[in-house]
């Protein structure tokens, strides 16, 4: 049986529909996978009917930005009730600071003479999916104006958080939104907690707290992770009895990634998805 726990589709940041996320998750072999996208469950319509469809189990999840002390923290939540007013709230904050964000970063760009639009970034989202627009829609832009050959170039050049383009946006506080997705029913597991590769990491006491808050895993077999940091998650795992969880980080063709390089056991999905206490439960196939 094979679990990957962490996928994104063109509802956020992947080049792939949520319904050709659910096909090659069935090519790729997977039993279980979840559909995790930024900030937003408006993939998920899309994936319950490729999952029945295509035989693949689908646990509907969430990546929900998060920060504490100006580190930003990638909180997946699984199962989450997606009517929940507070939790909704929340994420339309969070989409409205990213389309606003990225209008300061196009006009910071276009005053130096870079010349993208806010008309070119929305060109590379799917309007169907209503995409939560992020960073990779601007570099997806930029490659498209030929001023970049990839996402990770344009990154590099023009959009990591050093560069004078870069701009935050709003992102819940971690321990709020671990008590979020816990009220919202659902099941919080910190992504890729160690990846100094994304930037500036999180201490040990932060995930001290959000254990306290309700934390239930880490997701400790990442691309990103060394090998290190992997074995370090799973230290902490073991110290804070946490669950600890694999996946691929799959983006389409927006990353390297690929679906099933990392992945979940059936007895951590079994666990994770028993904490759940939304009433949704995995779409298609029965969970393990």
């Amino acid at each position: 049986m094979l679990v990957d726990l962490h996928t994104h589709s063109t509802a956020s940041d992947g080049t792939l529909s949520p319904g050709e996320v659910v096909r090659a998750a069935a090519e790729a072999g997977l039993t279980t996978f979840a559909l995790t996208d930024h900030d937003t469950f408006r993939g998920w319509d899309g994936a319950v009917d490729a999952a029945r469809e295509y035989g693949v189990g689908l646990v509907r999840g969430i990546e929900i930005s998060c920060v504490d002390a100006r580190i930003s923290i990638h909180l997946l939540g699984y199962l989450p009730d997606p009517t929940m007013p507070e939790l909704v709230a929340e994420l339309d904050r969070t989409r409205t600071s990213r389309t606003t964000r990225m209008e300061r970063m196009v006009a910071l760009m276009a005053a130096d003479g870079i010349p993208v639009t806010m008309a070119d970034v929305m060109a590379q989202t799917d309007e169907e999916s209503s995409t939560t627009v992020g960073r990779p829609h601007l570099a997806d832009a930029l490659v498209a104006k030929g001023l970049a050959p990839d996402r990770t170039a344009a990154f590099e050049r023009f959009l990591g958080r050093g560069s004078p383009y870069y701009v935050r946006h709003y992102a819940l506080d971690a321990v709020y939104a671990v008590r979020l997705i816990r009220a919202a029913g659902g099941v919080p597991v910190m992504a890729h907690p160690f990846a100094e590769s994304r930037g500036r990491v999180v201490a040990d006491p932060v995930i001290e707290r959000l254990v306290a808050a309700g934390l239930a895993g880490l997701e400790a077999d990442h691309p990103d992770h060394t090998p290190d940091q992997t074995a370090h998650a799973r230290e902490l795992a073991e110290r804070f009895d946490l669950l600890v969880t694999g996946s691929s980080d799959f983006h389409g063709a927006g990353k390297p990634n690929r679906l099933a390089e990392r992945t979940t056991s059936p007895d951590v999905l079994e666990a994770l998805l028993a904490q759940a206490t939304s009433g949704l439960e995995v779409v298609g196939p029965a969970a393990p």
